[in-house]
């Protein structure tokens, strides 16, 4: 018989976490011997817990809020990718030692290739509403993927500016109140707040006249946002953000037990239930 492979996902709260169900899933597709599940663990006690996952002999771990950053200081290695983008959400253990990598941009990008499959990035202006964490890796994924500007706008402008420092010659910041502004000039729009998230307030934007524009929202709950639905229902393409969920989990998946696993309808049925 194989090793048994044990792998999770820590954060605090994680109780919310679909990363068990992704996993888990193929784990069983590909008849795998292991299990990964979701790990509690207070930011006051990152250090020790994640100590505990070694000696468990756990393979690997997902990253989740608020751990993304104050995991990087334990980390053994880095990889250049999580280190420009800030954060680090996937772990691989081997020895002891932890090696940190982020596939939140490999997510981005590859939710949009699969479901707006004759949008290029190249040469797009892009619109990046929010300044946190997953916009990080969105700004990042842009850039490698050849974007000509991207504009970002959030309420805190010095979050932004921070994040203009990855290529201050291709990232503009804008002020919050001027969002409307610049619909026209862009190919592509993607919200990274937590705006029209479920019992968070809406996302305030005027988009009904950006026809030809692709709309994207990280926010899978719910699937689809005020913003998907007035895009929507103006004719313009949009990309949900569920995709990028599912997609982000490969690598990881692929570090620790040897498989690439896909994405199905079946998999995105069973997240979404």
């Amino acid at each position: 018989m194989t090793d048994f492979i044990k792998t999770g996902v820590i954060g605090h709260p994680i109780a919310h976490s679909k990363s068990p169900l992704i996993h888990n899933y193929w784990i069983n597709k590909y008849r795998l011997n292991g299990t990964y599940k979701a790990i509690d663990i207070h930011p006051d006690n990152l250090q020790n817990g994640v100590g505990a996952l070694i000696n468990e002999g756990y393979s690997g771990f997902n990253v989740t809020i608020p751990h993304k950053i104050a995991i990087m200081a334990l980390c053994d290695e880095i990889d250049d990718l999580a280190r420009e983008i800030g954060a680090v959400n996937t772990v691989t253990i081997k020895n002891g030692k932890l090696y940190g990598t982020n596939t939140d941009a490999y997510g981005f990008v590859q939710n949009i290739k699969a479901n707006a499959t004759d949008f290029d990035f190249t040469g797009q202006n892009a619109l990046v509403l929010g300044a946190g964490g997953a916009a990080n890796a969105v700004v990042y994924a842009l850039l490698q993927e050849g974007a000509a500007q991207i504009i970002i706008t959030n309420r805190t402008k010095e979050k932004a500016q921070k994040l203009a420092q990855l290529n201050p010659d291709k990232i503009k910041i804008i002020d919050w109140d001027l969002r409307n502004n610049v619909l026209d000039d862009v190919g592509i729009i993607i919200n990274t707040t937590s705006l029209g998230m479920t019992k968070n307030p809406p996302l305030n934007i005027d988009i009904s006249k950006t026809q030809n524009a692709l709309v994207t929202d990280i926010v899978y709950a719910p699937l689809y946002t005020d913003l998907l639905k007035v895009a929507r229902n103006n004719g313009i393409k949009t990309v949900t953000g569920i995709g990028m969920l599912l997609h982000q989990a490969r690598p990881g998946f692929k570090l620790w037990n040897g498989v690439v696993p896909s994405v199905t309808k079946e998999l995105e049925d069973l997240v979404l239930s």
